[in-house]
């Protein structure tokens, strides 16, 4: 036997690989021993062998698989590799754009319970500059304030199946809000037939995103959906008592929502929060 053969354990060793993963290549006839022992019946590889398992490796690295390479060899058509090759790449854009929208969706998370953690306690008014912001919304029939927090549940459902139309990835149905316009505001008038998630660059339906422009906010927190219209009122006379002119909607915010420690109700962390400029 030429010094040129390699037992399977050594062709495996050589190119840091199983046996048992050349033994299935074998098996699915795409690289199989060359050369059998007439005495021992003991299978060998040709060393020249290696050129088409480095290719074969070189592919599963691109992201081919074990059958799109062994159709490709076979065929020896270097148009079908190319055009495998194309839908891998945008495959790989894909997938690379969706890892994008996991991982600020993480961030999000993150901060979320972070500012939770760091955020003063129910009651506290707070002056606070925030970045601009982009929100995608649905229009509703029923004015969520005149109901309870079942109503609510039903309407956020409703935005909730909208994005599954679009095929929005899930990681966009928390962070809710709503918001009333300046002029309800003043008045303390409840009336919303909006409600809205917060979104980022990445967010498919570009097209129907509004911006909410940065700005001094005046704010304050509660931890419970009920008292919301208790406390927006509390945060208008806060304003007034700071002389504090309302510039623009009212809007409450769902900032943590932490139900894995209730299994009955939305735990729900809000900051109800209205742009001002200053009179003094």
């Amino acid at each position: 036997m030429a010094y040129k053969y390699l037992s399977i354990g050594e062709m495996a060793k050589i190119n840091n690989i199983s046996v048992p993963t050349l033994r299935f290549y074998d098996s699915v006839g795409l690289l199989r021993p060359c050369y059998t022992d007439p005495n021992t019946r003991y299978r060998y590889y040709d060393i020249r062998q290696n050129a088409r398992l480095d290719m074969i490796q070189y592919m599963k690295e691109l992201g081919m698989e074990l059958k799109e390479i062994q159709e490709v060899l076979a065929s020896e058509d270097l148009r079908k590799i190319e055009a495998i090759l194309i839908k891998k790449r945008e495959q790989t854009i894909a997938e690379i754009e969706q890892r994008k929208v996991q991982r600020d969706a993480i961030d999000r998370a993150i901060e979320s319970m972070e500012r939770y953690r760091k955020s003063p306690k129910r009651g506290t008014f707070t002056l606070e500059y925030i970045r601009p912001r982009k929100i995608y919304g649905i229009e509703t029939d029923l004015n969520f304030y005149d109901h309870d927090i079942d109503t609510y549940e039903v309407i956020l459902k409703k935005l909730k199946m909208k994005l599954l139309e679009h095929n929005v990835p899930p990681v966009y149905y928390c962070n809710a809000g709503t918001l009333l316009k300046k002029e309800d505001f003043l008045r303390q008038r409840f009336v919303s037939n909006k409600i809205f998630v917060f979104v980022d660059e990445h967010f498919p339906l570009r097209n129907e995103v509004e911006t909410i422009e940065n700005g001094m906010y005046a704010c304050v927190y509660l931890d419970e959906f009920g008292d919301e219209q208790e406390f927006a009122g509390r945060l208008l006379k806060y304003c007034q008592d700071q002389e504090y002119e309302i510039a623009g909607d009212y809007i409450c915010e769902t900032m943590t929502e932490f139900n894995v420690f209730d299994t009955e109700k939305r735990s729900m962390f809000l900051r109800l929060q209205v742009p001002v400029n200053f009179t003094k």
